[in-house]
């Protein structure tokens, strides 16, 4: 059976912040190659070209209220890519951490990494990882959480491993202490998921939070997407009923069910 509606609604108050924008926001950041390859260039003038994208959503996002963004940047996956690709994506991924570091602190934004730290990582970009994340702990703003080096399956692996590790015995396991075995169990669950270039796929991404968003497939691939796109998918969020599973009770009108 569904929840009664009003519990519903209690738990839309609290997911939401204020004008219905959600709380949890992630990125799928889709489009890089092609983009690329619509210009007749080199797969890595993608990925550089992206960097714009990710300041303008976090520009925006920040503006907007949103209290929490994740941004899916390399998955477990994404490993298995040309040698020469992944390499370039480590430089890119270590130069925009040490540039952007203090526009980030000077926003108040709290920034942090989601992976488990693949011996693969440089350790030059691990540190720096690090010191981003040591200088921006005590901000409040806003949390970004970057997805490096993560995978949905593999959370959910080492938070059963964790559980087991514990002596948790079976009966005691709910979702409420599975997701405390979770990295960052913290964060709330996504609200919405926006997945830029038009793909429809989940592709292995924070798969337990992920249970109740809503998703949003603009059409731009990432390197053109924007502000001005990320406010339009926040418009499209508002505009969404969200249910959570229930039925709104229908409104009373004198004239019975229909």
């Amino acid at each position: 059976m569904g929840r009664p509606w009003r519990a519903v609604e209690e738990r839309v108050a609290v997911a939401e912040g204020p004008r219905g924008t959600p709380r949890h926001v992630a990125c799928v950041m889709d489009g890089n190659g092609r983009w690329a390859a619509q210009r007749s260039l080199p797969r890595t003038a993608g990925h550089e070209a992206a960097e714009a994208a990710v300041i303008d959503t976090i520009e925006a996002a920040h503006g907007a209220g949103v209290e929490w963004l994740t941004l899916y940047a390399f998955s477990t996956e994404n490993w298995g890519r040309p040698g020469g690709e992944v390499e370039f994506l480590m430089r890119l991924a270590r130069r925009t951490v040490r540039r952007r570091a203090l526009f980030l602190h000077a926003r108040g934004i709290r920034c942090r990494f989601l992976g488990t730290g693949d011996p693969r990582i440089p350790p030059a970009l691990a540190r720096d990882m690090a010191d981003l994340t040591e200088l921006t702990r005590r901000n409040r703003r806003m949390t970004l959480t970057i997805a490096l080096d993560h995978g949905g399956r593999r959370d959910i692996v080492e938070a059963a491993r964790s559980l087991i590790r514990g002596g948790v015995p079976a009966d005691q396991v709910t979702e409420h202490s599975f997701a405390g075995h979770l990295p960052h169990p913290d964060t709330p669950d996504v609200d919405l998921v926006i997945r830029t270039s038009g793909e429809q796929r989940i592709s292995n991404f924070m798969l337990w939070q992920v249970a109740y968003a809503e998703w949003i497939f603009p059409g731009a691939l990432w390197p053109d997407f924007r502000a001005a796109d990320f406010r339009e998918c926040l418009d499209t969020y508002r505009r969404r009923d969200r249910r959570f599973g229930g039925v709104r009770a229908p409104a009373a009108s004198g004239k019975g069910p229909r």
